[in-house]
């Protein structure tokens, strides 16, 4: 299977939302999110109260660059992606603080961090090491960038009814990611790309 991982960029704007608009990602309460909600504060006058206009926020915040992340492509169609920021830019998040409002923010003035919020692969490709290459390309890519850390939050125990759209701890662990701190039912992992 031919796998290519490529950087979200506005000329991708169109890919992303497409590949929320038919995969699945919110089954339980069928919802598109298409990812918005990790962008930050929105905008005065944003409106994303319905999967529509969640949808028009998304195209306007890719080709803003304040929704970055990677997608996976197989034979030219989006079946996956990782959500990626500057843990920075996402720190006024709502639904960051909401996720880990009770875990100290050991954030240096020299210390760069990049934080992963959410994977999404579509059905027919799940179980296939898409979720991995995604998160071995954001790796690469914060090295690269100067990155010192790369941050991840999975849920401790994943069952059947579980969402976890972050990830598997055992996933993160198998890439070189180290338990920091945790929460009631979560992890903040972390890997160092500076020796």
């Amino acid at each position: 299977m031919n796998i290519e991982i490529r950087k979200l960029t506005p000329a991708l704007a169109e890919d992303y939302v497409r590949f929320f608009d038919v995969t699945p990602h919110n089954q339980k309460h069928h919802v598109k999110c298409y990812c918005v909600c990790w962008c930050g504060d929105k905008p005065e006058g944003m409106d994303c109260s319905t999967d529509e206009k969640r949808r028009e926020a998304a195209l306007q915040y890719v080709k803003t660059g304040k929704l970055q992340g990677y997608l996976a492509y197989s034979d030219d169609q989006v079946v996956g992606w990782c959500n990626a920021n500057t843990k920075t830019d996402c720190l006024q998040c709502i639904s960051y603080r909401y996720l880990l409002g009770s875990v100290p923010i050991d954030m240096s003035a020299d210390m760069k961090t990049k934080s992963i919020f959410c994977f999404t692969v579509a059905p027919q490709m799940q179980r296939k090491g898409i979720a991995t290459r995604l998160l071995e390309r954001v790796c690469q890519e914060a090295t690269k960038d100067g990155f010192d850390f790369v941050e991840a939050y999975p849920d401790k125990l994943f069952t059947a009814e579980s969402e976890d759209f972050m990830g598997y701890a055992e996933m993160y662990q198998k890439n070189g990611f180290i338990a920091v701190h945790e929460t009631d039912d979560k992890y903040v992992m972390r890997k160092a790309l500076k020796t």
